[in-house]
Parts: structure tokens; C-alpha cells; sequence
């Protein structure tokens, strides 16, 4: 999960404060010098700001904090707690502005004095307010940041109120005494239209509204992932600045832990790609594929009860399922309880396939983990490759025999070797050519317990 560097939104926030101060004390002296009540109440409307703007550079220095033993989503959510705040202090606003406004219409109060030094005062604010709801906006936009987007609108607002006390002078100017309080009552309307819009998003965050999209782009970007067959259920939330993703996903059954291991890593760079900061909590299902065949079917089962099988055959002999298995158990188990664990198999396999299925299962020991060993020396190297040699010779499909190895353990020697046959070769033939020399080679040096072969084809 990616962790953005507070300085951004700290210092952005931080210039705001200094612009937020040094306006709103502007407008406020002008305000009372010429009594205008727009002008007082845009003044007041942008200490709200200040204030908000100093809450929200103290919050976004803990919201970026990442997460700890308390809050395992992170901080991101103290933005929006703050964006409440912010929005309770407008509403008041709003509300003293309206009420100041009624007292003024109904006593008729005089209209302000109007001067070049107001229009001064405003046209700055507008410029000084556009440059911070652009810097600000883009701040938000890269941080992901939802007091910094509130913020943002505050100074969106503060250009159109003061667009609206400039008309409101104008009005005053022209002799319609009504037009500063006309002024302060837009400039109110417009604070509770911005509180609104904010309450909405905020409390959508706060209720784990799903972002607009990211269902879609999420589910998309996880069923893109190699080994994913579908995703039965998505879910996403956002903390702050990053997307907190449950995913139920489903695998193959046939597939091994590790790379079940490796789908959700490349799950979770799938969604950081798609959302640049997320964080997924991945669930995989092992599900059935339709072109699943018998014998991984068989498996399956196997595995699935912890025994170890191996050569599995299978035949259809006119719509009878015939099937035949090697089943290894610890060589010192008794009969009666291999019976048993190969009779349990067996009936796991028939629940799978029906009761008409035949089931074949040849028992025997499973290999030992043979000792550590030592290398044998040259000159016994030399005889037993000169002995496989002279195998392969005899029967004439094997060549080339290189490549090998023996090693002295307590249960006996270990011959590794490597050999080249034919490329056209079927690999049963050279399955069963190469078995041959290895018998021939048991009988003729009893010491060995295990020979590994490994064919390949002629070098180019």
C-alpha cells in the first residue's frame, strides 16, 4: 500500500492559511469601514475558511499517518470527521448571515458607502481565491484528499460570493438600498449549497459509499489476472486516499498453493495499476473447471485427503469408468489399516464419479527419504558409467551416456546420469529403454538402491 508524503498537502494547506488570514482581515475593516453587510459577511465567510483551513492542514499531518495496532485501515478517515466540522461552522454561518440580512431589509437599513477601495478589495480576493482553489484542487486530485477537496470548494465559493457583494455594491451604488442585504443573502445560500454538497460526499465516505466505478474497474482488473476464473464477490471502500478492496475469487482446485500464492500477488498489482493506492484482502475458492480432466479430478481427491498417488490410469470401457491407481503408505503400516485409507480413497472416488466407477488401488511402501551421502570415489564413478555404457550399447535405442554421478548412503549407492536418445523417440520408449539399463545395472552392483535417469534429446 502506497503511503503519501504529507509535505504536498502540508504546505499547500499552509499557504492557504496565510492568503485565508490575510484577505478575510481585508475584507472585514473594509466591511465595517463602509458598512456593507455583504462585505462583513464574505469577510466572516472567509475566516470560516481560515479556520478550515488551518483544521485541515492539522488533519491531513495525522490522515497520511500509516496504519498501527488501533487503526488497521489507517487515519484516512479523520478528513471527513474534519470535513463535518467544517460543514456545522458554515450552516452557522449561513444561518447568522440570512438572519442579519432579514433585520437589515425589514428596518430599512442605509445602504453602504460605496468607493474604489471595496472593488479593490474583492477583485484581489477573486484572484487571490482562484489561484488557491486551483493549487488546492490539484493537490486533492493527486493526494486523493477530501479535506483538501473541501477546502478547494470553500475558495470556489469565496470567488462567487465575492462576485455577488461586487453586484450587491453596484446595486447600493445605483440606489437600491436592498442590494448589500440582496448580497449577504446570496452569499449565504451559496455557503449552505457548498455545505450541502459537501455534507453528501462527506457521509457517503463516512458510510462506505463505494466510489463511483471502482466496482467495475476493480472486478475487471482481478478477472484480467492469469489463473482467475471469475470473481464471485467484490467489495470496495475508501479510507483516505487508498481503496480498501475484498475480493472473492475463484481458482482452479488443481492448482498447487504457490501459485495460488502468486495469483494474489499479481492480484494486488493488478489493482494498485488500476487505483494507484490499494490495499486487497484476496480470498481464493478452488472451484471445479469444465475442462477438467479424470485423472486431475482423481488428484484432487487424493490431495485433498493427504495421500500421496502416482500413476494413475484410466479407461472408458463402453460409458464404464475404469481407473487405476498406485497408492504409497509408510512401508511399516500394517495391511488391515492400508486397506482401510485405500478403501476410503476408493469410496471418495465413487461419491465423485458415481457407484458404477471400478476402482483399482495397488498399495505400496512410499520411498524413504533416502540419507545424505557422500561422492563416491573416481574410480567408482568410472566403472559404473562404463557399465551403463555398455547397457546401452546392448540395446541400442540409448546413447551417450554422461554426466554421472554416485553417492554412498547408509541404505546404499545413489546413481544419478544423464543420457540422449533419439528426438522421434516416444516417451515410452525411451521410458522403457532406459528402465532396462537401470535393472541391468541393480543386478549387476547389488550395492545400489536407486538409479535416476534423465534422457534428452541429441545436441543440435
Amino acid at each position: 500500500m502506497t503511503v503519501h508524503a504529507p509535505s504536498t498537502k502540508t504546505s499547500v494547506a499552509a499557504i492557504s492559511v496565510l492568503a485565508s488570514g490575510g484577505m478575510a482581515a481585508a475584507k472585514f475593516v473594509v466591511g465595517v469601514a463602509i458598512g456593507s453587510l455583504a462585505l462583513i459577511s464574505e469577510a466572516l465567510h472567509s475566516t470560516i475558511d481560515l479556520v478550515a483551513t488551518i483544521i485541515t492542514w492539522a488533519v491531513v499531518r495525522v490522515s497520511d499517518q500509516p496504519a498501527d495496532a488501533e487503526h488497521h485501515y489507517g487515519h484516512g478517515k479523520f478528513e471527513s470527521v474534519s470535513a463535518l466540522g467544517i460543514i456545522a461552522l458554515l450552516y452557522v454561518l449561513a444561518g447568522g448571515i440570512l438572519v442579519q440580512a432579514y433585520s437589515h431589509l425589514r428596518e430599512g437599513a442605509p445602504p453602504p458607502t460605496i468607493s474604489t477601495i471595496p472593488f479593490i478589495v474583492l477583485v484581489l480576493d477573486i484572484a487571490v481565491n482562484v489561484w488557491r482553489a486551483r493549487a488546492l484542487h490539484r493537490a486533492a486530485r493527486d493526494t486523493r484528499s477530501q479535506a483538501l477537496a473541501a477546502d478547494a470548494l470553500h475558495f470556489a465559493s469565496d470567488v462567487m460570493g465575492s462576485t455577488a457583494v461586487i453586484i450587491g455594491l453596484v446595486l447600493a451604488g445605483l440606489g437600491y438600498w436592498w442590494g448589500d442585504a440582496a448580497a449577504a443573502i446570496a452569499v449565504a445560500v451559496m455557503i449552505a449549497l457548498l455545505g450541502l454538497r459537501m455534507a453528501r460526499e462527506t457521509v457517503e465516505t463516512l458510510l462506505d459509499r463505494a466510489p463511483e466505478g471502482a466496482l467495475e474497474q476493480a472486478t475487471a482488473a482481478i478477472k484480467a489476472v492469469p489463473g482467475v476464473v471469475d470473481v464471485d464477490r467484490l467489495r470496495v471502500r475508501m479510507v483516505g486516499a487508498t481503496h480498501f478492496i475484498d475480493a472473492i475469487a475463484k481458482v482452479p482446485r488443481t492448482y498447487p498453493i504457490d501459485r495460488v500464492e502468486e495469483i494474489k500477488r499479481r492480484a494486488q498489482e493488478a489493482v494498485t495499476k488500476a487505483f494507484g493506492d490499494a490495499d486487497l484482502t484476496f480470498t481464493a475458492v478452488p472451484v471445479a473447471r469444465d475442462n477438467e480432466s479424470v485423472r486431475e479430478r482423481i488428484m484432487v481427491i487424493a490431495r485433498n485427503s493427504g495421500l500421496a498417488i502416482h500413476h494413475v490410469t484410466v479407461h472408458d470401457l463402453g460409458g464404464k469408468l475404469i481407473v487405476g491407481i498406485d497408492l504409497e503408505v509408510d512401508g511399516e503400516m500394517q495391511l488391515d489399516a492400508a486397506h482401510a485409507i485405500a478403501h476410503d480413497l476408493e469410496r471418495a472416488i465413487r461419491e465423485d464419479f458415481g457407484e458404477d466407477v471400478e476402482v483399482d488401488t495397488h498399495i505400496e511402501p512410499l520411498e524413504p527419504e533416502l540419507p545424505w551421502g557422500t561422492d563416491a570415489s573416481p574410480e567408482r564413478v568410472e566403472t559404473i558409467k562404463a557399465a551403463l555404457s555398455r547397457f546401452a550399447a546392448d540395446g541400442g535405442a540409448i546413447h551417450d551416456i554422461h554426466n554421472v554421478r554416485v553417492r554412498d548412503t547408509d541404505a546404499g549407492e545413489i546413481v544419478n546420469f544423464h543420457c540422449r536418445a533419439a528426438p522421434s523417440m516416444s516417451v515410452i520408449k525411451v521410458h522403457d529403454s532406459v528402465d532396462e539399463i537401470e535393472r541391468a545395472l541393480r543386478r549387476a552392483f547389488p550395492t545400489i538402491k536407486r538409479v535416476i535417469s534423465h534422457a534428452e534429446p541429441p545436441r543440435e
